[in-house]
C-alpha cells in the first residue's frame, strides 16, 4: 500500500471542506477583531502586576473580551488554573451546596472528574465528602442523549446539570449547540433555577456560537487546549453569569477576593494573542481530523467522527482494536512531534486516570492538547483519541508513520 499517496488523495478530496473552514476562521476572526476594537486593546494591556494582581487593567480586559466572545455576562480568564479538569472543579465547588445534587445528562462524566465528583478516590475532599448527591442519566442504546428521561429528570434538590459537551474517552457523538440547546431548554422548562453548565473544552470556535449563547448559565474550559491558540503557556477560564463566575472565582482565590486577585505573570499579551490566533489553529485541528478519518475510514477502521461528518469538537477517535496498535501509533506520532520526539511512549498510569493510558505529545506547552497530541486508555476496544495540531501538513507526516507502524499488527 502507498500510504503517502491514500494521503495525497485523501487530502485533494478534503479541499472543499478545508475551504469551508477558512471561511469559518474568518468568521470568528472577524468577530475577534470587534470585540478587541470595543474594548480598546492596547500594548497598555500586556503589562501585569505583581503579588496579589489587584488593578490588573490586561487581566480585567481579557475577561470582558473572553465574555463578550463566548456570549457571556462575566469571565475569569487565569493563569491559576492549571487545566480544564481545575477550571471545571472550582465552578462545581462555587456553585453546589451541601444537599444539592448534580445530575450528569450526557452519561458518565470525563475520567479526570471522577475523584472530584467522588466516583474514584477516598478523602481528598470530593463533592460526595461534602455531601453533594450525584446521579447519572445514561446514554441510549444508540449513544445519544436520553431525552425522555431528561424531559422528567429535574428534581426538587436538582441544582445543578452537567453537560459534558465533548465525547472523552467514550465512543458517543460530541454535542453540537443545537443539542445543548435542547437541553437547556428541557432543563429550564422543569426549573428554570436549575443551572446548566457546560464542560466546554474541545469545543471552543468549533461551532458559529459557543454555550451561553443558547442559554447555559455557565461553561469552563482550559486555554492550552482551544482558546490559547497553542502559545498560552497556561490557564484556564470560567464564563457565564456574573454571580456565578464570581462563585467559582471565589473557590479558585477566597472568599471576599474572588475575581479580583491573581498576578498574571506577564503572560497577558500570550492570552490575548493565543486567543486571536485560535479560530486558525482550531481550524487546523479540524482539517486534520477530517484527513484522519478519512484516510482511516479507507482503510477499512471505525471511526468518530465519520468522513464528511461536520465536527462538534476537536477529537476524533479511531478503533484500532489491540494494545500493541495503540501504542505503536502513539510511538509513530511521538517521533514527528517537534519536541522529545526521542521520547518512547509506554503505557502508564496517569493522574486523575482509573485505567492505564499511552499518550503521545511532543508539544511545546506541557500538555497542550491543541497542538498535535494522541492518547488512549489501555482498555477495550482500543480507541485512539487525536486531537490539535498547527497545520493538516504536520498532521498528514505523523499520520503517514502511524499508518506505516500499525500496518502489520
Amino acid at each position: 500500500m502507498d500510504v503517502r499517496n491514500e494521503i495525497e488523495q485523501a487530502q485533494q478530496a478534503l479541499q472543499p471542506t478545508f475551504a469551508s473552514l477558512d471561511l469559518q476562521v474568518k468568521f470568528h476572526l472577524q468577530r475577534i477583531l470587534d470585540t478587541f476594537r470595543h474594548h480598546r486593546v492596547g500594548v497598555r494591556h500586556f503589562a501585569s502586576v505583581s503579588g496579589y494582581g489587584h488593578d490588573d487593567l490586561g487581566r480585567e480586559t481579557l475577561d470582558r473580551v473572553f465574555a463578550d466572545i463566548m456570549g457571556a455576562e462575566a469571565a475569569a480568564v487565569r493563569v491559576q488554573f492549571v487545566s480544564g479538569t481545575h477550571a471545571i472543579a472550582s465552578a462545581l465547588y462555587g456553585v453546589l451546596r451541601p444537599g444539592d445534587e448534580m445530575l450528569a445528562v450526557a452519561g458518565a462524566p470525563y475520567d479526570t472528574l471522577e475523584e472530584t465528583i467522588g466516583l474514584r478516590g477516598e478523602g481528598w475532599g470530593s463533592l460526595r465528602d461534602f455531601g453533594i448527591r450525584y446521579r447519572q442519566l445514561d446514554l441510549t442504546e444508540n449513544g445519544e442523549i436520553n431525552w425522555q428521561a431528561l424531559s422528567t429528570s429535574i428534581h426538587s434538590n436538582t441544582r445543578l446539570v452537567f453537560v459534558q459537551r465533548s465525547c472523552g474517552y467514550s465512543w458517543r457523538q460530541s454535542l453540537c449547540i443545537s443539542d445543548i440547546e435542547r437541553i437547556v431548554n428541557t432543563v429550564k422548562q422543569q426549573n428554570s433555577q436549575t443551572i446548566c453548565f457546560v464542560d466546554n473544552c474541545y469545543g471552543e470556535f468549533v461551532e458559529s456560537m459557543e454555550p451561553p449563547a443558547v442559554g447555559a448559565d455557565l461553561i469552563a474550559g482550559s486555554f492550552i487546549k482551544n482558546p490559547g491558540g497553542t502559545i498560552a503557556t497556561a490557564g484556564g477560564y470560567v464564563a457565564g453569569r456574573q454571580d456565578l463566575v464570581e462563585a467559582a472565582a471565589c473557590r479558585l482565590t477566597a472568599p471576599g477576593i474572588g475575581s479580583s486577585g491573581g498576578a498574571t505573570f506577564d503572560q497577558n499579551r500570550l492570552l490575548f494573542q493565543g486567543l486571536f490566533l485560535a479560530p486558525q489553529m482550531v481550524a487546523a485541528s479540524l482539517k486534520g481530523s477530517h484527513l484522519i478519518a478519512l484516510v482511516f475510514h479507507r482503510l477499512g477502521y471505525t471511526v468518530n467522527p465519520e468522513p464528511w461528518v461536520p465536527r462538534r469538537d476537536t477529537i476524533q477517535a479511531i478503533k484500532l482494536g489491540s494494545p500493541e496498535k495503540l501504542t505503536a501509533f502513539c510511538r509513530a506520532l511521538q517521533k514527528y512531534s517537534p519536541v522529545e520526539s526521542y521520547v518512547d511512549p509506554v503505557p502508564a498510569a496517569m493522574p486523575g486516570y482509573e485505567s492505564e493510558l499511552v499518550m503521545a505529545g511532543g508539544t511545546f506547552v506541557d500538555g497542550s492538547t491543541s497542538e498535535l497530541s494522541a492518547d488512549g486508555p489501555l482498555r477495550d476496544p482500543y480507541i485512539v483519541f487525536c486531537q490539535g495540531g498547527t497545520h493538516w501538513t504536520h498532521v498528514a507526516i505523523a499520520l503517514e508513520a502511524a499508518i506505516e507502524a500499525i500496518a502489520d499488527l
